[in-house]
Order: C-alpha cells, then sequence, then structure tokens
C-alpha cells in the first residue's frame, strides 16, 4: 500500500467525534519515525471499510502563527480509488497545540474520507481490529480495545486472519457486544488477572456479550464456508466488537516494542443467508495434585431452531490432553452420543471442520469433557493466568438467517468435584474414548 508521508518535528495526536468515524479516541497520528519523516495511518473510515495507508499528495493545509490567519485546503486531484494528500507546510508548536486546529485537520480528513476512500467494490473487504501500540508492563495482562460498527449497514463477517504469534499473546477472542465494557481506547479486561494501573477495568462488553471468534497456539486464519457470515451493525445486536490480548508473558516487550496484535476481519455488506453463531462451553472446579480429571459441562438445547455445527474449537492451558464435543440424543431411555469434535488442546488452538455432519434441535444436549493430567503437587484452579487451567469447547454453527442463531450463548457447569455428566444431567453410557485421541 502506498505510504503517508508528512513531515514535521512533533509526534501529533487528534481528537474527532463525527457521525460516521468508527472510534472517538485520542490516538497518535504518528506511528514510526524515517528520518525526520513519519509514516502514518488514518482510522476514521466509515463502519467496517478497510484501513489503508494513504499516500498524502494533493490535500493542502496551510496556516501560521495563530488562528487567526486564514488556514486554506486545496481539493485538486482527488480521485475516486483513493484520497491523495500532502501538508506543505505546518504551523509552529503552538498551534501545533491547539484543540480548535486539530478538529478542524480531523474535518477535513472525514470530508475528503467520504468521497476519495471509496473503495472498489469487491465482495469481500478487510478490517484490521488491532491492539493500538500497547505496551503490557506485567506478565498475564489482559487488553481491551473496541470498535463501533455503524449502525446504518448491515455487515457480514465472513473470515478472520489472525495477526499475532504465541510469543506475543496467550490468547485472542473477538466479543460481539451491544455496549462496549468501556468507552476507553484500551482498558483492563481480566477480571482475576494483573492490571496495569494506569488503565481502567472492566468487562469486554457491558451488554449483549458472545464470543465470535477465538484463537491461540499460533492458529491459521478461518474462512467460513460459502453463505454463512456472523451479522453486525445495522439490525443486529452486535453494534460493537471488542479485541481481547491475553499476555502471558512480556519478555519481548522490555526494551520498549509496542504491540499491534489482533484479527484482520474479512467482511460483506452482502446479505448471507445462513447467520454464524458460538456456542461456548466451560467449566468451573478443579484438578486434584497427580490426578486424572474429566472436567465436563452439558446443556439442553431448549429453543426452537435447528443449528448445524461446521466448525469446533478446543482450549485449555499446560494440562488439557484431549477436548471433545458430542451431541446426546434420548431414543428409547437411552442416550446416543455422536462426536462433533475432539482434539489434544496442545495443538494450534483453531476452528476444526466437525467430525459429522449433523444438526442440534429443540431436546438434543450438547456435552462436553476436558480430559486433564495434572503430575503437579498441589492443586490447580479454573483461572485466568496460565498457571491456572481452563477448560472449553466452542461450537461455531450456522442457522437460517430467517431465525437467527441462538439465544443461548454459553454452557457452563461448576466443574470437579461437584459437577459430572452422570451426576447432574444424568447422562448414561458416553463413549469410552471420550478421553481418547
Amino acid at each position: 500500500m502506498p505510504k503517508g508521508i508528512v513531515k514535521f518535528n512533533t509526534p501529533l495526536q487528534c481528537r474527532c467525534i463525527f457521525r460516521n468515524i468508527i472510534k472517538s479516541v485520542t490516538r497518535p497520528i504518528v506511528d514510526r519515525w524515517t528520518h525526520g519523516e513519519a509514516m502514518f495511518r488514518i482510522k476514521y473510515l466509515t463502519a467496517l471499510r478497510p484501513v489503508q495507508d494513504i499516500e498524502v499528495t494533493h490535500l493542502i493545509i496551510t496556516g501560521q502563527t495563530n488562528s487567526r490567519h486564514p488556514i486554506s485546503i486545496d481539493h485538486r486531484n482527488v480521485g475516486a480509488s483513493g484520497c491523495t494528500m500532502a501538508v506543505l507546510s505546518f504551523v509552529q508548536r503552538n498551534l501545533l497545540r491547539s484543540k480548535f486546529f486539530w478538529h478542524f485537520v480531523c474535518f477535513a480528513f472525514f470530508i475528503h474520507g467520504q468521497q476519495g476512500f471509496a473503495q472498489e467494490q469487491e465482495e469481500i473487504e478487510t478490517f484490521d481490529l488491532l491492539m493500538p501500540n500497547v505496551l503490557p508492563k506485567k506478565a498475564e495482562t489482559y487488553f481491551c480495545t473496541p470498535i463501533r460498527i455503524d449502525s446504518d449497514t448491515d455487515y457480514y463477517l465472513v473470515g478472520f486472519v489472525p495477526n499475532a504469534t504465541m510469543e506475543t499473546a496467550h490468547h485472542m477472542l473477538l466479543y460481539g457486544c451491544e455496549e462496549p465494557g468501556s468507552d476507553e481506547e484500551v482498558w483492563n479486561c481480566g477480571e482475576m488477572a494483573v492490571k496495569d494501573p494506569s488503565l481502567k477495568s472492566a468487562e469486554p462488553c457491558k451488554k449483549g456479550a458472545q464470543v465470535i471468534y477465538a484463537w491461540a497456539h499460533d492458529a491459521p486464519a478461518l474462512q467460513l464456508p460459502p453463505g454463512v457470515g456472523f451479522h453486525v451493525g445495522g439490525r443486529s445486536k452486535i453494534q460493537y466488537i471488542t479485541l481481547q490480548v491475553h499476555y502471558a508473558s512480556v519478555d519481548r516487550f522490555a526494551g520498549g516494542l509496542r504491540d499491534d496484535s489482533g484479527v484482520f476481519l474479512k467482511y460483506t455488506t452482502i446479505r448471507q443467508p445462513k447467520s454464524a453463531g458460538v456456542l461456548l462451553m466451560g467449566t468451573g472446579g478443579r484438578v486434584s495434585a497427580n490426578s486424572v480429571e474429566y472436567m465436563e459441562t452439558a446443556c439442553k438445547i431448549n429453543e426452537d431452531k435447528v443449528i448445524h455445527p461446521f466448525a469446533f474449537r478446543t482450549h485449555t492451558h499446560a494440562l488439557g490432553r484431549v477436548v471433545s464435543g458430542y451431541k446426546v440424543s434420548r431414543v428409547n431411555r437411552r442416550d446416543e452420543w455422536k462426536l462433533i469434535g475432539k482434539q489434544d488442546p496442545q495443538l494450534p488452538q483453531m476452528f476444526y471442520p466437525v467430525a459429522n455432519n449433523l444438526t442440534l434441535s429443540k431436546g438434543d444436549t450438547v456435552a462436553a469433557r476436558c480430559t486433564m493430567v495434572s503430575n503437579r503437587n498441589w492443586v490447580t484452579r479454573i483461572g485466568m493466568t496460565g498457571a491456572d487451567e481452563m477448560c472449553n469447547f466452542y461450537i461455531m454453527y450456522w442457522a437460517d438467517s430467517r431465525k437467527g442463531v441462538l439465544d443461548q450463548k454459553h454452557c457452563f457447569s461448576s466443574g470437579p468435584p461437584n459437577y459430572y455428566w452422570d451426576t447432574e444431567d444424568y447422562l448414561m453410557n458416553p463413549p469410552i474414548d471420550a478421553s481418547q485421541l
């Protein structure tokens, strides 16, 4: 992509609030310096239009030492494929500090963006949802950052491309929210995790939280099946997307290196006939010292909808050996189990294709088990840090867009020693290979 080059001497910040801007935040325009020149990106785009670097050659902003002198804008050579702009002169530092001047600059960028940044009408476009160059200082930090989606347009997420490595991020989650947990650009969002005292703390979502994507262990990109998409913005309940990144280690940031881990969202405005959803299954509980433990959960589908699982994902920390998920149907007083998916959670924690082509409907039960093996001389509990454990099984599915996805987003149990399949949900004859690969 072409790069925007602006010559000046001081880092600039811009805070602007306009009708179609994704985020109203203070964000440095300058990303990095190169021999006195700055290369930057402008994130003010309408809805989920792609963020791109901009070659600055023809928009002229001029000014002098105080706001009483005129500031002019030259509209020449603004093409349909991209706005080309150049800053030919900057004012002295006292005007650079003026919030009124930078509100004006933001407004100028915004106006030109409406015409000059119109993208080619391709079916699939990309938006980068990344951490804004954060500096995690302590291990086990959880950071969140949000985007607001245009409520006037319906969008459909059809793919996810991770921008992270397991050396940097332990895991990443994307939450769809009706309201974000905070209106800050970045905040602490691990309930029991280490917190950066310079940032506020809140949940990923204040209202309407639902997981739409998860990544860990260097998992590759995910492309949804044809005709399937997560409905966001517009008439959807998902009006914000929050990115959560868990930094289990901060060794690579010791020298001041900053992080922009995140996810490139693939999206379209073309209505998809199948709505995507995720059912997150998990447990509480604990794993005793030097033991093998089954962490189990199960829930009945109570909604009059038919869902079609097409992918599954497993997640544990170090003790997990096998995670499996099943559809359970009771036939003639006997439970019939059909495998949805099974995987070693120490492998890349991607969404894998389901093991069987099946549907889930009202009256069916979904059940999941994490087999944990501990050689530790202490009890390991479910928790947020890498030294704790987690037991999660994700079911990604599609449903007819006319009926929509399940209202139920989660299926959690209290876990061992209080919950097992046969003690609370009375599930009978589970597969003998549920803990084997």
